[in-house]
């Protein structure tokens, strides 16, 4: 159903793309807008190894859900800033693309504890995160990504 890769030798092993799904901090999630158009926003995410999926928040109306109402396949990217090796002046990219399906997630439970590991993973600490929830996750919408279909590719950008 998925295209394999066209440049397979610049292919990185999913043992590589999971490690740049637990690390990187933001990604770009593409969807089928209005009228066939395209769209496609960066967004704070959270990778959970438990149940393989990712996690995106956002508020509770909007484009981006209105676009998942209608769709719910989407596109997310996530790449490394890249590396300069030896004296090289070209870096070396590693990128991570998926190919998946998004819910938008109705149970509260299941929302309110990935909205608190999303917050854990960029607020300074637990006393922060559970205050910014205190005040706020009450209007965010939570999207779970099912991983249909992921690859990696190491580019060297010369």
């Amino acid at each position: 159903m998925f295209r394999e890769m066209r440049r397979i030798k610049q292919q990185v092993s999913e043992e590589e793309c999971l490690r740049i799904l637990k690390t990187e901090r933001r990604g770009a999630l593409a969807m089928i807008g209005e009228e066939g158009y395209p769209y496609a926003i960066p967004v704070n995410y959270y990778y959970d190894e438990n149940d393989g999926k990712i996690w995106i928040h956002g508020a509770k109306e909007g484009h981006k859900i209105d676009a998942l109402k209608s769709c719910g396949k989407v596109c997310f990217t996530v790449w490394e800033p890249g590396e300069l090796k030896d004296d090289d002046p070209f870096f070396w990219v590693t990128s991570v693309v998926i190919r998946g399906t998004a819910e938008l997630v109705e149970d509260q439970e299941t929302a309110y504890r990935h909205l608190r590991q999303i917050g854990l993973k960029y607020y300074p600490g637990e006393e922060y995160t559970d205050e910014v929830m205190a005040r706020s996750a009450s209007r965010v919408q939570m999207i779970a990504v099912t991983i249909d279909h992921m690859t990696g590719k190491l580019v060297h950008e010369k």
